[in-house]
This record gives C-alpha cells, structure tokens and sequence, in this order.
C-alpha cells in the first residue's frame, strides 16, 4: 500500500510504485495506493490549497498504467481530518484494508493537524503488525521531483522541465468552442479549447500534440498559443491550436492538448499581417521539431 495525495503522478510518485509493484510480486501480494478526493488541503486550510495538476479521474488512469492492482480513494472530509494518527492506521489501513506493508515518501506526514510522520507511521507499524518501507525522493537532473515543482515550472512556462518531472508530457483536456472569427479570417484558423484546468502553463506559444479524445487514433502536431490574443485587444484567455498536419475529417468535440516545448512569449504584433508571418516562423520550428522527434523509434518520445 502507497499513501499519498499523487497529484500529477511525477516520477516521484512514480519510483514509489516501481518498489510498491516489486514487493507485492515478491509476496504474492496485490499492489495498491490510498488517496484522498478532494485534496485535503482543501478542507484543513482552503486558503493555502495548491491548484492541482490532475483531476481525481486523471490521477487514477495514470496510476492504473503504472500496473497497480488496487487503488483506495477516501473522501476526505472535516471529520476524516480529525482522526489522530493511530485512528487512521488502525481504522483505515489495518481494519479497513489490511495492510502488510506500508510504503511512502521521506516527506509523508498524516493525521490530525499533520500529527504524524514517517516515525510515528513506523512505530504503528510495529504495533499492528505491517512493515514500512520508506521511499527516498526522487530527483531528475538535480531538481527534486514533486507537484510543486512541476506547477512552478508550468507557471513559468518551462514545459520541458515539467516533462522531465512528470516523466511524460503535461495535458490539458477540454471541449472545442467557437472562437472569434479572426483567425480565419486573417491569421490561420485554429482550434479553440475551453479547458476546466487548474494549471495552465504561463502565456506563451509552445509546440503541442493534439489528441481527439473521442478517437483515440486520430492525433496530430500542432502549435498552440496560450494567452489573451494582444494584437486584438483580448481581454480574455484563450487556448488556440493550429493543426501540423490535415484533419482528414469533422472537427473533434474534445481535444487533449500535451504541452512538448515552449516556443516564445506571446505579445502584441502591429497588424493581423505581422502577426501570421510570425505564426508561420512558429510553425516552421515545430515542424522542425517534429522531424527530429521522428527520428526516433519509440511511441511518444519527447525531446526535453
């Protein structure tokens, strides 16, 4: 059993189920996690709750990839939260799952006000009989992988970091919505994504790929913008995608858009004319990129 809030499913989160998977196997036992919806964060301290980089559906089909067995997913609530640290090991692990053996981060803390620690998790153990393995952090060219880290390196628009993190590209997912008209009309059309995200990666142009979420086969290179469109006095974020390649069909009704490299800022171009010529120098690096990524033999590798 792994513990822990697994937002975004980092290579972190994902090194501890390598271990959890490898001594499941070598007991015949099943591998599972323990999560919690919403976020605790949420009910303890509402002011000082993270914007999360996964919904509880996404967090799950990630973690179900990465072959565990079993996944538990507590709704967290004001009275969950009261439980001191032995309540929720005897309660929840011990009586509710039977748990032989725990493992979790060097940083995990649980309980009541975040009473307990990788200590106090021990101790328990050795009370009511499972063993704790505790999982030391993870670290991806020197940087630690975490959720903060990978949301910091969004915000900042640094992609390719959060890829790193992540271990696979960060995505966001939504419907296709009617745009302006504008683009074409006087740049290049575009798709337009509303996304319920709560992370977005800072406003800027960055190479994509753009899944139909309805087809699974249907993907294409792409190009998106992310910002308030300045060249035509937006006030409003917008989401825009450019298609690489022939849509070979209607229109998807959801797309999920993986965020591979930023390109540039976004700013405000003198006229409708400046701002496609520059578009089209952005398509011409992405498809650079594209050439290069298919070099490779391997589905879905990434340059970071």
């Amino acid at each position: 059993m792994s513990v822990g809030n697994f937002d975004g499913v980092h290579e972190g989160h994902r090194a501890l189920f390598r271990r959890n998977r490898a001594i499941a196997a070598a007991h015949g036992w099943k591998s599972a996690i323990l999560t919690f919806d919403p976020h605790p964060t949420r009910v303890v301290a509402p002011d000082r709750a993270p914007r999360l980089l996964t919904t509880i559906d996404q967090r799950l089909a990630v973690i179900e990839r990465e072959g565990i067995d079993e996944a538990f997913v507590v709704p967290f609530d004001g009275k969950f939260a009261q439980l001191t640290p032995a309540d929720f090991v005897q309660r929840v692990l011990v009586d509710g799952i039977g748990a032989r053996a725990v493992l979790v981060g060097d940083n995990f803390r649980f309980g009541a006000k975040q009473a307990g620690n990788v200590q106090t998790l021990r101790s328990l153990g050795e009370q009511f009989g499972f063993f704790i393995e505790v999982v030391p952090s993870f670290f991806v060219r020197g940087k630690m992988a975490s959720s903060t880290a990978v949301r910091e390196a969004l915000l900042r628009g640094n992609v390719s970091e959060a890829c790193r993190l992540l271990g696979r590209p960060y995505s966001v997912e939504g419907r296709i919505v009617s745009g302006f008209g504008i683009g074409s009309k006087q740049t290049v059309p575009t798709l337009n994504l509303q996304s319920d995200a709560e992370v977005l990666p800072a406003n800027g142009v960055y190479i994509t790929r753009t899944h139909d979420v309805d087809q699974a086969n249907r993907v294409w290179p792409s190009i998106t913008n992310v910002g308030m469109r300045p060249t035509f006095e937006g006030h409003k974020l917008t989401i825009e995608t450019f298609l690489l390649s022939a849509l070979d069909g209607e229109s998807p009704h959801r797309i999920r858009l993986e965020f591979l490299r930023r390109v540039r800022d976004e700013r405000r171009f003198e006229s409708p004319e400046a701002l496609k010529d520059q578009i089209l120098k952005d398509v011409g690096r992405a498809q650079a990129y594209f050439r290069r990524l298919s070099r490779y033999s391997l589905p879905n590798r990434f340059e970071v």
